[in-house]
């Protein structure tokens, strides 16, 4: 076999798996069915305090 022979080869095989990798990614084979549900038992830390010493979103303390 020629050396010509085995990088084509190797350059068609390539190709092939990058396009297969593609093609899996386009089709959803990645996506994650059991994230959604457990996101939602997850603490949301960007929520504010209520009460009366809770600080607003911008830094300064509840005006009451």
């Amino acid at each position: 076999m020629s050396l010509g022979f085995l990088i084509a080869i190797s350059l068609g095989l390539g190709i092939a798996a990058w396009l297969g990798f593609l093609w899996s990614v386009r089709s959803g084979q990645y996506d994650d069915p059991e994230g959604p549900k457990y996101r939602m038992l997850d603490d949301d830390d960007e929520s504010t305090p209520k009460g009366r010493d809770a600080k607003r979103m911008d830094g300064r303390e509840d005006e009451r």
